[in-house]
């Protein structure tokens, strides 16, 4: 047997090898109920409306619905309540954060000929924390069947024996990486010691429990800065265009843990196990809207916006470290550590989120309360990472255009007005990006919230709750088995509004 203690020269290496998968393609791709206090009460249903800072992320016409210049700042708490079930053992985790969700403003320029049809320009500059990936996530049970070296065979099969002795870790690719850490943590063994050999036995009893925990903490932000003009014609029709600037910074450490109940022999047999990865990714994105609302009665607006795909040129930072415990009946347990202490920088690559069309109505009661009403339309499986011609990019695309579906959004929100204080109640339906639609199930949203004028100032409070099934493996290949897990998002969200 073979005892490594792997303590390599600390730093980086670069790689032009892909360790993206289809969950960092949605990480970057999906939506979220942000914004300020009355924006997320009534549910997000803004492309008719307009005038509120939040309504131009729907809607970039609705920044001319404004009559005064707006100054708005939105704090919000996040909390985060995951339930998990792996093979009928339940857990339950929690993460709460507390954020600068929104800041921005918006002026507006009145048309001082009275003779014109154009009857004002507005300009607005508008802050979002777009996502919010503070969250921790902890499974746990007993598989009967899987062990994660299936996980390290999908990659070490074909691989030669000579590339594992004989090169370094930062010299490998990601697949090759993988290989190189279970061979030299004794996780798997060569079927012969011939140095072209390519084929890999398991280490890990074939037979017994394996007892299994995998616990994923993240941090980290996807913000949006928003550059928006707009006007107006004949106080009619309004029309609207946002520039965005994206910018990103997500940390993800996973740690899977494993230990087996298989009856000790007099060979030395892997026992437990502990897989640790700590993803960093960072990086700036571009996308633009384009829209117009249109006041058809006094009463009644219709909406229409387009956004389009949000160009994304990422980075990613990779550390792993693998740990085991070999036992026998007839000695003590002996630990293989392979630990390189090397930060894998892969080369900058890009994605191509899908994009987005929303049609929306409203229905305007006067000054007494609106009902308001938007549906949108968006194609997960138009997602692509790039350069295309990238053969690992150009399978992951092709397996995420036959795996996500082209999905809808509604959202439904109401506001009624007694003097000063304003109620408000929002509902949010939106489609799972799966196909199978169990990978990650529909999300279905509740929200509501109040808010008070004192004239120059206002002040808007809103609570929403969401929920949403998703059950992903542990792994992306190999050990694919998973969890099932409920997640329940609660947000408060505090706006304080200043007509300047």
């Amino acid at each position: 047997m073979k005892k490594y203690l792997f303590v390599l020269i600390a730093g980086f290496t670069f790689s032009a090898a892909q360790s993206q998968e289809i969950t960092d393609a949605l990480r970057y791709s999906q939506d979220n109920l942000i914004g300020t206090a009355r924006f997320r009460a009534m549910g997000g249903a803004f492309g008719a409306l307009g005038g509120d800072l939040s309504s131009l992320n729907v809607n970039p016409a609705g920044s001319a619905v404004f009559i005064n210049n707006q100054v708005t700042v939105t704090l919000s708490n996040n909390d985060i309540k995951n339930n998990s079930n792996y093979f009928g053992t339940t857990t339950t985790d929690n993460s709460n954060s507390f954020d600068l969700n929104q800041a921005g403003g918006v002026f507006v320029f009145k048309n001082q000929n009275p003779t014109s049809n154009w009857k004002k320009f507005s300009v607005g500059v508008n802050y979002e924390n777009t996502n919010n990936f503070n969250n921790s996530l902890f499974s746990a049970g007993t598989n009967p069947n899987n062990s994660v070296d299936s996980y390290f065979l999908s990659f070490a099969n074909g691989v030669p024996l000579n590339t594992l002795e004989n090169s370094s870790y930062g010299s490998l690719n990601n697949g090759a990486q993988q290989a190189f850490l279970a061979y030299n943590a004794y996780i798997i063994d060569p079927v012969n010691n011939d140095s072209n050999n390519t084929a890999y036995n398991s280490n890990v009893p074939g037979s017994g429990n394996y007892y299994q925990e995998n616990t994923i903490s993240s941090q980290g932000y996807n913000g949006k800065l928003t550059f928006n003009a707009a006007t107006s014609y004949k106080d009619k029709l309004y029309i609207g265009v946002n520039l965005n600037s994206h910018f990103t910074d997500f940390r993800k450490y996973s740690s899977f843990y494993e230990d087996n109940n298989a009856p000790l022999t007099s060979d030395y047999t892997i026992s437990k196990l502990r897989f640790d990865n700590d993803l960093y990714t960072y990086g700036t994105g571009f996308s633009f809207q384009l829209g117009a609302i249109a006041k058809v009665t006094n009463e009644m607006r219709l909406g229409l916006a387009y956004e389009s795909s949000t160009w994304y040129h990422l980075s990613d930072e990779l550390s792993q470290k693998l740990v085991s415990v070999s036992s026998s009946s007839t000695g003590d347990d002996i630990n293989d550590i392979a630990d390189p202490r090397i930060t894998n920088t892969y080369a900058p690559y890009k994605l191509q989120t899908p994009s987005k069309l929303t049609g929306s109505f409203a229905y305007v009661f006067g000054t007494t309360g609106l009902i308001s009403i938007d549906y949108a339309i968006k194609d997960y499986s138009k997602t692509k990472f790039k350069p295309e011609s990238d053969s690992y990019y150009n399978g992951l695309n092709n397996y995420m255009s036959n795996t996500l579906d082209n999905t809808g959004e509604l959202r439904i929100g109401a506001e009624y007005k007694i003097e000063k204080l304003s109620l408000r109640a929002g509902y949010r339906f939106e489609q799972s990006p799966y196909k199978n639609k169990t990978t990650v199930g529909d999300l279905t949203g509740y929200s509501g919230g109040l808010g008070y004028n004192f004239g120059s100032t206002k002040v808007d409070l809103s609570y929403a709750y969401a929920k949403r099934d998703t059950q992903q493996g542990f792994f992306f290949q190999g050990l694919t088995d998973g969890a099932t897990i409920n997640t329940i998002t609660n947000n408060v969200a505090l706006t304080l509004l200043f007509e300047l």
